[in-house]
């Protein structure tokens, strides 16, 4: 059953990314002046504008580092290390570095000093082993204008732990981890197959439909209810949460984030917080509508239940249960069903195109266990190995976050041979972890035998880490599983899938963003010939 690895043309990935694909090292200082020329009118505001980067560095750097900091390259005034890495595939230059200086290593992007930590083991050993002191979200300009410290996802603290176990429990309230959130997802997937049955065989993109799919299963959640894939509404919600995504890795977001006083440049910073705000108005509407239909004696979703909590806590002027960060948690919500979700299906169904005979033999098994009539359950998973293994090794392959989520740290600390002060901004490597020599047989290919042992059994890897690890693991990893199993299986027991006419190399070198996607591209369906 073990299949052999296949090499991508081109397995590159980046996320926060800066810098051209042709890997020339373009001087961070020159190309920040071509990004601006078009607002440095003047001689005097570049000088002006230099002189407060020197400023801001002086500030940052007027401390030398620790005794047993972490060591790495030397920082040069301003831009810090960013001329030696390629900020294009930022991830690949840290690897690389780790290469250099050893999988705990300090780096300078821009004033900003940054403490990576890269491989499995040394990434284990900080978020499992040391959970608590490698637990905080960093200080990033661009995440404290759009989050506020509110939500879930870049909270710290009391606020933190109180929204995420909220969110937690009600989600389970609501059928994560249970019969019932697969019922959602089979019922989402048929709404998802009629669809693509309505493009009778021409070419279309995946992109809205995966990204509407999963986000209806998080409605069914939070709002109690799912919208049409035509809904304008919830159009309008796709197109802000995809263009919040492209925004977060381009250029002037990363300069936002070194240089926050360069916040009254125009730039790509300024139109990410637009979206945002545009996204949080039109969630808070759809808020307003379910809380005025809202029947306490039928709790049916998210905002049902929060509702209930904000009342018990009207008397608490500490409450952490407030408007906005209800609106802030949804959105967090939202952009996890909308974004990791959905990127992961469009990969693997892409990544199926790019190699049917993989495709064929997922099918082979689909039609031996669950044949063509019912559905697929989450029970189907263990009589296929095979099906699990590809679907495990496409999130690692993808690696669609290869920078993981930043942490900080809460405390001092001693870390393998090192110190580290509290408030550290720590880089947590996934795609070291993903692509760790010392863990995967043939890290580059893609090859579904990282998952199968020599019998054909699916093996779990200790290495698998795509939704991070230890207490800020993503809340979503349970439901996220569920969706990638039941859809990816549910499109294939259905559909055979083809690249478009005269479609002859599929180029699996990522769209650089918040996330990484697949290239755009299209993709043609027939109904799947069952063979038992």
């Amino acid at each position: 059953m073990a299949t052999g690895g296949i090499t991508s043309d081109d397995s590159d990935k980046g996320l926060y990314s800066l810098v051209s694909s042709d890997r020339k090292r373009i001087p961070f200082a020159m190309a920040l002046l071509n990004l601006f020329a078009s607002s440095l009118t003047t001689t005097l505001l570049i000088y002006s504008l230099l002189g407060i980067l020197l400023i801001s560095f002086l500030n940052k750097f007027r401390k030398r580092p620790p005794i047993n900091y972490p060591p790495g390259p030397i920082p040069l005034p301003i831009i810090g290390n960013l001329h030696q890495l390629d900020l294009k595939r930022l991830y690949k230059s840290l690897v690389e570095l780790s290469e250099k200086y050893g999988s705990v290593y300090s780096v300078s992007l821009g004033p900003e000093k940054v403490v990576v930590l890269a491989g499995y083991e040394t990434v284990k050993n900080a978020l499992i082993n040391h959970a608590d002191e490698f637990l905080g979200r960093p200080d990033v300009p661009i995440m404290n204008v759009l989050k506020e410290g509110s939500g879930v996802v870049w909270s710290n603290g009391d606020p933190w732990k109180q929204m995420r176990r909220f969110m937690l429990s009600t989600l389970r309230d609501f059928g994560m981890g249970k019969k019932s959130i697969e019922d959602k997802i089979i019922e989402e997937a048929g709404f998802l197959v009629k669809k693509i049955d309505s493009y009778k065989g021409q070419p279309f993109d995946t992109d809205v439909i995966t990204n509407f799919a999963t986000a209806n299963v998080i409605c069914s959640i939070v709002f109690g209810d799912r919208f049409e894939y035509d809904d304008k509404t919830f159009l309008s919600i796709g197109n802000m949460v995809h263009e919040s995504f492209r925004l977060l890795g381009s250029p002037m977001v990363q300069v936002f984030n070194a240089y926050p006083f360069l916040r009254f440049l125009p730039g790509s910073h300024k139109e990410i917080c637009k979206q945002f705000e545009m996204l949080k108005t039109c969630l808070t509407e759809i808020i307003k509508v379910k809380q005025q239909e809202m029947n306490e004696n039928d709790i049916r979703s998210f905002i049902d239940t929060y509702s209930v909590k904000q009342r018990e806590e009207a008397g608490n002027p500490d409450t952490y249960f407030h408007e906005n960060n209800l609106v802030i948690t949804t959105s967090d919500l939202f952009i996890a069903g909308m974004g990791t979700a959905a990127t992961t299906i469009r990969w693997a169904l892409y990544i199926m195109m790019k190699y049917p005979e993989i495709q064929g033999k997922v099918q082979e098994e689909i039609d031996r266990v669950i044949g063509s009539e019912r559905s697929p359950r989450m029970d189907d998973r263990k009589y296929m190995p095979y099906t699990d293994a590809v679907i495990h090794e496409v999130q690692r392959f993808a690696n669609i976050a290869p920078l993981g989520i930043p942490r900080s740290t809460t405390v001092d600390i001693n870390f393998q041979g090192y110190f580290i002060p509290k408030g550290t901004y720590i880089v947590p490597l996934l795609a070291s972890v993903l692509y760790d020599k010392s863990q995967w047989e043939k890290p580059d290919e893609f090859n579904p035998a990282h998952f199968l042992d020599t019998a054909g059994k699916f093996v779990k890897r200790d290495a698998f880490m795509p939704f991070s690890a230890g207490r800020r693991i993503c809340p979503g990893e349970t439901l996220a599983k569920v969706e990638l199993f039941l859809f990816f299986v549910t499109l294939l027991q259905k559909f055979d899938l083809h690249p478009p006419p005269g479609v002859t190399d599929l180029d699996l070198t990522p769209v650089v963003g918040g996330i990484l996607n697949p290239k755009p591209h299209q993709v043609c369906v027939v109904p799947h010939a069952h063979r038992c």
